[in-house]
């Protein structure tokens, strides 16, 4: 499947302002919902749904999986794709964040 095709099949998006990741509680990543982010917030916000806000080794994998042809991209580019880039942090460290939906005020 395409990133276009997954995406179809994920949460909306439209109630959201943005998404923050979060170390504690320090935001350390934020995808706001503005054009050429919404692919990546709408993936975002589906990791938090099915993984109960968890971004894990477990739920980064899931992102990767979901980004679909953009993978090969971003690892032939680093720097180029932060939300995948993330993704490979979150994998190689081990790293447990907190994704954080952020509702339209």
């Amino acid at each position: 499947m395409t990133f276009k095709e997954i995406l179809e099949g994920l949460p909306t998006i439209a109630h959201l302002s943005g998404l923050n990741v979060k170390l504690g509680d320090e935001v350390i990543h934020h995808i706001p919902a503005i054009s050429g982010k919404l692919g990546s917030l709408r993936l975002y916000y589906g990791l938090a749904e099915k993984f109960n806000g968890k971004l894990d080794r477990t739920s980064a994998q899931q992102g990767i999986e979901w980004f679909a042809e953009h993978v090969e991209d971003a690892k032939k580019h680093p720097g180029k794709h932060p939300n995948i880039d993330l993704l490979f942090n979150v994998i190689e460290e081990g790293q447990v964040l907190h994704l954080e939906p952020l509702k339209n005020s």
